[in-house]
């Protein structure tokens, strides 16, 4: 997409020299302001709310005194009456992020090749039924309750399940001709009723107890050593990317970033992973399982309590890696450059040797492994299978998309991008229920928040032209 170069002359603003001299996406950094406007809002709405109320009742009723009321807009107190920003409630969006997040770096592709999957709530549903029906009723029967291959079958059943009817999917509409709307419109009904069908309605639980690991809590983390590590490990990538970048542009003799930027950026990616470690590792076991582990352990809890870190959830680390090797298929492979040529111009595509049908029936394949592994992360979650789950989840990873940037018009989108809109959607979702607002008023938000993304998009590729 052709876009105007930021104006860096003495006339420019400083904002706009320092986002061209460190090449960050302006909708990147509007993504990012946004997300934060949402946690701040969430979070300071309860004092707020009770300020509006206080001074309410002392104007109108007689109770208290306007200055009662001011009292309450004290920092302090503002902070303290807020529930939003807390390490737990962060924690548990990035682990409820983690399923739309893991679909949507897959959405990203069939959206840039102008395509839809509407199929992937109810495909989701039925993975998770089958992996569910598998480690339950019946391979047990064959190698017994809490066999090590249980966990291992069960993945690797619900991915190639889900990659299979994804190539199903795209088969129909690469060389049936059909529209990709109608094949997954047609597959959010038919693998909605499957799921029903397997098991008759039933919810099966629990699951394996090492499978519902994968899901996430207490046991399903890594601890505050692992988090360093990974935290570490992150830094160091952030490092390496960014020597190897300016490496490979003075090979080629492409113009460097001042040196500055590069320190700027490098801070800023480590400031990130040193911060979400922190941030793991401030949220504690419940005191409940923190007993029950010590005396299974013969640990002597002290008087003030036993401090034991969640650090990262195991469905986030799966998030990351799925975030990792998309971007690397996208950035760095020759697929990943057919479908943004696909996405740009199909008919050109095709005239340079880009056979676009056998690529459109790896997209689709793609998509439906990527929801078979979301599948796996959502019912081992819930520690069960029912045939509701994934309800509703298409529009959320359309919407995780199109928020982080992806164009229904084809050929643009990013992973990271599509990650930052799920975690966009998962922190509208959690603090509309966090401040109790009914589950209407949830769809009404979605709603308008997917038609202003859209509205956005369009008219910043209009300003771009």
């Amino acid at each position: 997409m052709a876009q105007h170069p930021t104006p860096v002359g003495p006339k420019a603003g400083a904002l706009a020299r320092f986002l061209r001299a460190t090449e960050i996406d302006l909708r990147l950094l509007g993504m990012v302001a946004a997300l934060i406007a949402i946690w701040i809002g969430f979070h300071f709405y309860p004092g707020l709310r009770a300020f509006v109320v206080s001074l309410r009742d002392a104007l109108f009723l007689g109770v208290g005194t306007p200055g009662d009321a001011l009292a309450l807009l004290a920092p302090g107190v503002l902070w303290e009456d807020g529930a939003f920003l807390t390490p737990r409630n962060l924690w548990n969006i990035t682990v409820q992020t983690a399923s739309v997040g893991i679909m949507a770096c897959g959405m990203v592709l069939v959206i840039i090749t102008r395509h839809i999957d509407l199929s992937v709530g109810s495909l989701l549903g039925f993975v998770a039924m089958m992996m569910g029906m598998f480690q339950v009723e019946w391979f047990p029967q064959l190698v017994g309750l809490g066999h090590w291959s249980i966990v291992v079958l069960t993945v690797l059943l619900g991915v190639t399940v889900g990659a299979m009817v994804g190539a199903l999917h795209g088969w129909l509409v690469a060389y049936r001709g059909i529209p990709a709307f109608i094949v997954t419109l047609g597959g959010l009904l038919v693998w909605r009723g499957m799921a029903f069908l397997l098991a008759s309605g039933r919810t099966i639980s629990p699951v394996d107890p090492t499978f519902a690991l994968l899901g996430g809590g207490p046991f399903g983390s890594i601890g505050a050593v692992g988090s360093w590590v990974v935290g570490g490990l992150g830094c160091a990538a952030v490092l390496w990317l960014l020597w190897s970048n300016r490496r490979n542009r003075r090979r080629h003799g492409f113009a460097q970033r001042p040196i500055w930027a590069e320190y700027v950026l490098a801070t800023i990616g480590c400031g990130i992973c040193i911060g979400a470690t922190l941030l793991v590792n401030s949220h504690p076991w419940p005191p409940g399982i923190v007993q029950r582990y010590a005396e299974a352990n013969n640990i002597v809890v002290p008087e003030e309590g036993l401090f034991i870190s969640h650090g990262f959830a195991i469905p986030v680390l799966i998030l990351l890696a799925v975030a990792v090797v998309m971007t690397v298929i996208m950035a760095r492979t020759r697929f990943g450059r057919y479908v943004y040529a696909i996405g740009g111009n199909p008919d050109a595509a095709l005239l340079a040797g880009i056979n676009v049908k056998w690529m459109t029936v790896k997209i689709f394949a793609l998509m439906g492994f990527l929801t078979g592994l979301s599948a796996v992360v959502a019912s081992a979650r819930l520690n069960s299978a029912t045939n509701a789950l994934g309800t509703l989840d298409e529009l959320y990873v359309i919407a995780a998309a199109v928020i982080g940037g992806t164009s229904l018009a084809g050929g643009v989108g990013t992973i990271y991008g599509a990650i930052l809109g799920a975690l966009v959607m998962q922190s509208l979702q959690s603090g509309m229920v966090l401040i109790g607002f009914d589950a209407a008023i949830q769809n009404i938000v979605v709603g308008l928040v997917l038609v202003l993304a859209v509205y956005v998009d369009t008219a910043y590729r209009r300003g771009a032209k």
